[in-house]
């Protein structure tokens, strides 16, 4: 599970370090890639501390959620309408979802570590 974490960690360095500039084309497009790489990869954590995680899944889910978010954003833009706001909200409410989902997994398996005794956990 930490895999993840320390590869997201060390592409954050990677960005901060280097000048990296996105072009104002297609920076709507990034924003939004990035937002359901984001719930894909939360998604994941959250499948891995269930028990429940295939690789399989997660990288069906990624590169569809990417897709889907790019062309929503992208048919928004020919129709002049922000269709981008919905996979904003959509995408932004699973993040919030999967980050509470996988607050409340850790505390309670923190709860749970053996060898504590039930006057420790209450």
């Amino acid at each position: 599970m930490w895999f993840p974490a320390l590869g997201l960690l060390i592409g954050v360095i990677i960005g901060l370090t280097f000048s990296v500039s996105i072009p104002p084309s297609v920076a709507r497009y990034t924003a939004i890639a990035i937002l359901a790489a984001l719930d894909s990869i939360l998604g994941a954590a959250r499948s891995e501390l269930e028990g429940e995680y295939d690789s399989q899944i997660f990288l069906s889910g990624l590169i569809t959620n990417m897709l889907l978010a790019g062309l929503l954003t992208y048919v928004g833009d020919r129709l002049g309408v922000q269709l981008n706001l919905a996979a904003v909200v959509g995408f932004g409410v699973r993040v919030f979802t999967n980050l509470a989902r996988i607050r409340r997994l850790l505390f309670f398996s923190a709860r749970a570590t053996p060898g504590r005794t039930d006057a420790e956990t209450s």
